[in-house]
């Protein structure tokens, strides 16, 4: 498929853990940089390599501007994520290329059911995306939501104190960050991310599955939920490369 891509300019770079950094950016030319929650952006880097364009979750929700973030951890041997990690190449001002927001990976808000977000890493990002989405349009406390978030280690986790904040305010919106390599001093959930939905959906209860991160993880997620008798369409997902 062939991608228009518009000039957008690097407008903060925050480091969220030791590996993983926030970037925002500002599209030029564009009042408002129009997309759905969960949608994703392609970047045209200058890279020495046959395929230049890399793809990113928009973790921002739509704000009716012409911003939005990306959330990306540092693969050694990615090149996409070598140039972007260059303090020296890519910092405030940086100029970017983007494309326009892609993808169907979008929350059906008029569903009755539970909601329940299955992520890894910075697979939070369509995620963060919904979430905030619902409560800038006043209707995420109309929704039961369990968001089951796993990653290694305690610094590993990522938008911690958003997400807690939000939970807080939000009865109905649960929040489970799940370690697999974690001391005993660690009080929360405990090993994988399978583990938590299927304690949680024991029972069945009528639901609506969105996963995303590793690909590994999210297959074993669709079987297993399939296994407990959740219906196909009732699984939606977004696959990392």
């Amino acid at each position: 498929m062939a991608y228009e891509f518009f000039d957008s300019e690097v407008i903060d770079i925050l480091d969220e853990t030791d590996s993983v950094k926030r970037f925002i950016f500002k599209v030029t030319g564009f009042d408002n940089f129009t997309f759905k929650a969960g949608q994703f952006v392609m970047l045209d880097l200058p890279l020495d390599s046959k395929v230049t364009n890399r793809s990113y979750s928009i973790a921002s929700n739509p704000s009716g501007n012409n911003t939005f973030e990306l959330i990306i951890v540092y693969k050694p041997d990615g090149l996409g994520t070598n140039y972007l990690f260059d303090r020296v190449t890519v910092k405030k001002g940086s100029k970017v290329k983007c494309s326009k927001a892609i993808g169907k990976f979008t929350l059906d808000e008029n569903t009755q059911k539970e909601i329940c977000f299955i992520c890894t890493g910075t697979g939070i990002a369509p995620f963060r995306s919904m979430i905030l989405d619902l409560e800038k349009k006043g209707t995420l406390a109309d929704k039961k939501i369990n968001l089951i978030f796993g990653c290694r280690f305690e610094k590993d986790i990522l938008y911690r104190k958003e997400f807690e904040k939000l939970a807080d305010k939000y009865p109905n919106l649960n929040y489970f960050p799940v370690l697999s390599r974690q001391s005993d001093t660690w009080k929360g959930e405990k090993g994988y991310v399978h583990q938590v939905y299927e304690k949680k959906y024991a029972e069945k209860q009528p639901a609506i599955f969105y996963i995303c991160g590793w690909k590994d993880m999210i297959m074993q997620a669709r079987d297993t939920l399939q296994k407990m008798g959740y219906d196909r369409k009732e699984i939606k997902f977004e696959l990392y490369d």
